[in-house]
């Protein structure tokens, strides 16, 4: 869908109606604000897009924010992985900005606050401070420290900063409203004690302001004209304008909050906390397993950006949550790769075909098309021999009509070369086929224009010669969990849905023009599915992750489960 066609967002209704009233197309400002204590994930990405869709959409800049408040958690490893993250979706920021920098004018405005009566120094417990929050049908009840005098108030908040005092001993809070029928009114904590070293400040600041007081003051320091977040941010917006109302200035941009819906996807989680459970479980094999739902992971399986681009744009941006289906997403996948990647020829469960009447020791090289549907890509040769592998369920002794793959008397064509006619097996001990016995028609090779070549066979198999094969290993990705929302049932843990075969290794046999393969590089293995190449290949192995299959396996199994 292009862009003058489409319809509007009611985001950019929003912002629409706003310039509508008045409001300078020149000071549209947004911004993409991730806490830096993990990984980003599909739900950010469409966070991503959004902003910074609007900022293409409105030729307005896009600032990177990290709200870095917690040293507890954050890292620059995280900050370095968003980084790439967003580069890798294909968007550039304005400029790069980190709620630490402004930690100097938040703890000055913040004591100007106290100043006029608006903050004062709790040094209750923090159970005793909830417990006074009262309920969301009853009101709270006042600290007893709530009339502390502003002398006192200074010179506590200037020993809490200075280290003076251990951790949970004081909390800076808002004197705002403890009655208020909005419980994150009730003087909200602004600022807590932690003798803890800052990614970027190390031990500068004794302590560190909370979300809810950052945030807002950030979007005004960088004058965010819209600062967008999910819905569960909805009851702060009443907070986050009072705290503007105490530092706003005539003639500054007000940022406005406007809150969209989160898109959870089906078959994982999104939570930070879950996806770190499944790393240090050893579920998965780290952030980017290519299981995860983040961004890193995705990669890694291969997934094009564009594809996450475009499957951002079609699910939207709506008011109420809800669980939007993997097959979506994997649809897109699918779409992209079927327009960019080349074809190729690999066998993940061979057996062996003897081509019985083929010149031992010789072989040839046939042509093979790289995408039929790229006009540019080309054209490679593949060796052809006597010895070959096809995939073991492409053959079968005996059959019914409908099965059109290679039988005993029946005959198929090999892709890109001859037609074989399956003759008898050989089966080693346990009765297993270890090959099949063929002979093929010399004047049936595919594109040579002889009668024979254009014989109409209804089964075209791949495969790839066993003397020119590269072995590979191949990891079959799967969906992490079987059930569509695994962390919704409370009575269950969310680990009882694990799938246990989201991950299968297999030896597999790749044509030869692969011993190149670049990380990162994708292909479609014909009649197989979409792979990528894993860092983990060296010189002396490669290593292939399956990105998605040809077609929807699940919604079939899905089907036969109702």
């Amino acid at each position: 869908m292009s862009e003058a066609t489409r319809s509007l967002n009611f985001i950019e209704h929003i912002i629409e109606d706003d310039l509508a009233a008045g409001f300078p197309k020149g000071g549209l400002r947004f911004r993409f604000p991730p806490e830096p204590n993990g990984y980003l994930h599909i739900g950010h990405a469409s966070s991503i897009c959004l902003n910074f869709g609007l900022g293409l959409r409105y030729q307005a800049p896009v600032n990177l924010r990290f709200d870095d408040t917690n040293p507890t958690k954050e890292e620059q490893e995280y900050v370095d992985a968003i980084k790439a993250d967003v580069e890798w979706l294909g968007f550039r920021w304005d400029r790069e900005c980190y709620a630490s920098d402004y930690f100097g004018r938040l703890y000055q405005w913040a004591v100007d606050l106290i100043r006029l009566g608006k903050a004062y120094v709790d040094s209750q417990p923090s159970e005793e401070i909830a417990r006074q929050k009262g309920t969301p049908t009853e009101p709270g009840t006042n600290s007893p420290f709530r009339a502390r005098s502003v002398d006192e108030n200074l010179l506590l908040f200037q020993e809490m900063k200075t280290g003076k005092h251990p951790e949970g001993t004081h909390v800076l809070r808002a004197k705002i409203d403890m009655a208020s029928p909005n419980m994150l009114m009730r003087d909200p904590v602004m600022y807590r004690i932690l003798h803890k070293a800052h990614h970027r400040t190390n031990t500068d600041w004794c302590i560190y302001p909370m979300y809810d007081w950052t945030h807002g003051e950030s979007d005004y320091i960088e004058q965010i004209s819209h600062s967008l977040c999910t819905l569960e941010f909805k009851p702060h917006r009443e907070l986050y304008d009072w705290f503007l109302d105490q530092v706003a200035e005539a003639g500054k941009v007000r940022p406005k909050q406007r809150e969209f819906a989160r898109r959870n996807l089906s078959h994982t989680v999104v939570s930070k906390r879950k996806l770190l459970q499944l790393v240090n479980q050893g579920v998965v094999h780290g952030w980017d397993d290519p299981r995860m739902p983040t961004i890193s992971g995705l990669r890694r399986r291969g997934c094009p950006p564009e594809a996450i681009r475009t499957f951002a744009d079609t699910i939207g941006i709506a008011k109420r949550d809800n669980v939007v289906d993997v097959s979506l997403l994997e649809f897109h996948m699918r779409e992209h790769l079927n327009k960019t990647a080349p074809r190729v020829m690999a066998v993940l469960d061979p057996v062996k075909v003897v081509v019985l009447n083929y010149p031992e020791g010789e072989s040839e090289w046939v042509e093979a098309e790289n995408n039929p549907e790229d006009p540019g890509a080309g054209f490679r040769k593949v060796p052809f021999s006597r010895e070959l592998y096809i995939e073991r369920e492409d053959f079968r002794e005996e059959a019914n009509r409908k099965y059109f793959r290679l039988k005993l008397g029946g005959e198929v064509r090999l892709k890109n070369a001859y037609i074989i006619t399956a003759e008898h097996v050989v089966k080693d001990a346990r009765g297993e086929i270890v090959e099949v016995h063929c002979t093929y028609d010399p004047k049936s090779l595919s594109g040579s224009g002889t009668e024979e070549s254009l014989k109409k066979v209804k089964g075209t198999l791949h495969w790839v010669s066993v003397a020119h094969a590269m072995e590979a290993e191949v990891r079959l990705y799967d969906r992490l969990f079987s059930d569509p929302v695994p962390d919704q049932h409370k009575d269950r843990d969310f680990l009882e849905f694990v799938n246990p075969d989201s991950l299968q290794t297999v030896k597999a046999f790749l044509e030869p023009g692969l011993s190149e393969a670049k990380s990162g590089e994708q292909f479609q293995f014909q009649r197989l599915g979409y792979f990528c190449v894993d860092p983990d290949t060296t010189p002396a192995k490669l290593v292939f992750n399956r990105t998605v299959p040809l077609r929807d396996t699940w919604a079939k199994v899905e089907q036969q489960a109702e």
